[in-house]
């Protein structure tokens, strides 16, 4: 491998949200459609969120508190879009409780494709 070859480090850090109990409880009782689902299929296919590079559990939880609303959101109208439903409460206290999150600070792009934004 020569240093033209090397792929490069992405200045983001990812997390990995997966929902909990309370979560796939609100989605029983807002979709009746999906009573049969799981928490074990629900988590399946996790989102993963580009965020802030964080070196530290401080800085993942400081970036969290910021954008926890907005990842909750994602999450909330990915399953059903009803915002009456939704919980008002999308506190980083009340995201902990519904969802599990794992911090990755090593990304590497292995493609050789640019990046391609939605909005581009």
């Amino acid at each position: 491998m020569s240093a033209e070859d090397i792929r490069l480090t992405l200045n983001r850090s990812a997390i990995v949200v997966k929902p909990k109990q309370p979560f796939l409880d609100w989605l029983h009782a807002a979709d009746s459609t999906s009573s049969d689902l799981t928490l074990q299929e629900l988590v399946l296919e996790p989102a993963i969120y580009l965020i802030p590079e964080c070196d530290t559990p401080e800085e993942v939880a400081a970036v969290l508190h910021e954008l926890c609303e907005e990842i909750f959101v994602e999450q909330l109208a990915g399953w059903f879009n009803d915002t009456t439903t939704w919980p008002p409460n999308r506190s980083f206290d009340v995201f902990c409780r519904w969802f599990d999150y794992q911090h990755h600070s090593m990304l590497i792009d292995l493609c050789d494709e640019p990046l391609i934004r939605e909005w581009d």
